[in-house]
């Protein structure tokens, strides 16, 4: 019962709102008591910070999952942004921005959690990326894993409207790709952008 009350309050968290979504909403969902659900969680705000470290392992593992697949690296960017933008599709705006507004300390518990994994996961992009001649070999990986990182998360943590944010996320990659690719990258980067239109 545990798990499907955090795999409820998840999607109904994304789909409505941290803010909006009450413990009546989500009992009323599942069809079970509000007693039945303060025997999982003792209020909103623990169900609220285990519901969202769910969220950031799933992510993490659908990224691991792209990563594994064996794409060239800028596919394998294109390839995560199509995956967040599908999970992400039916929330009615930036999850990230709605925790820092309403749940300050979660968003940076998350936060924090965020940047080792993914920062990580950018890293050895860049540095795949160089090894394979899609990127310059001059680059700095830590500064331009920052630079990627903020350029993303500024986006996720303001109140954008939620349709806005695949095509701004789109106009970053390509930012960050084109400050960094050989002319194997930018033509790679150029069929990405003709078959992901």
């Amino acid at each position: 019962m545990r798990d499907k009350i955090l795999e409820k309050a998840r999607e109904m968290f994304l789909t409505l709102g941290y803010k909006s979504v009450t413990m009546d909403d989500i009992a009323s969902e599942l069809a079970i008591s509000k007693k039945t659900l303060y025997k999982y969680f003792d209020n909103k705000l623990a169900l609220v910070e285990e519901a969202t470290v769910g969220l950031h392992e799933s992510c993490l593992m659908m990224v691991n999952a792209v990563i594994s697949q064996g794409y060239n690296p800028i596919k394998e960017n294109f390839e995560i942004k199509k995956m967040f933008k599908e999970m992400f599709k039916t929330a009615s705006s930036s999850p990230i921005y709605q925790l820092r507004k309403y749940y300050p300390k979660i968003h940076e518990k998350v936060m924090k959690k965020e940047m080792v994994a993914f920062s990580e996961c950018l890293r050895s992009n860049l540095e795949r990326g160089i090894q394979e001649g899609f990127y310059r070999e001059e680059i700095k990986v830590e500064l331009y894993t920052q630079f990627y990182f903020s350029l993303v998360f500024s986006i996720h943590d303001s109140p954008i409207e939620n349709h806005k944010i695949p095509e701004l996320e789109k106009e970053a990659l390509v930012y960050h790709t084109r400050a960094i690719a050989t002319k194997k990258g930018i033509e790679e980067l150029e069929n990405q952008l003709y078959t992901n239109n």
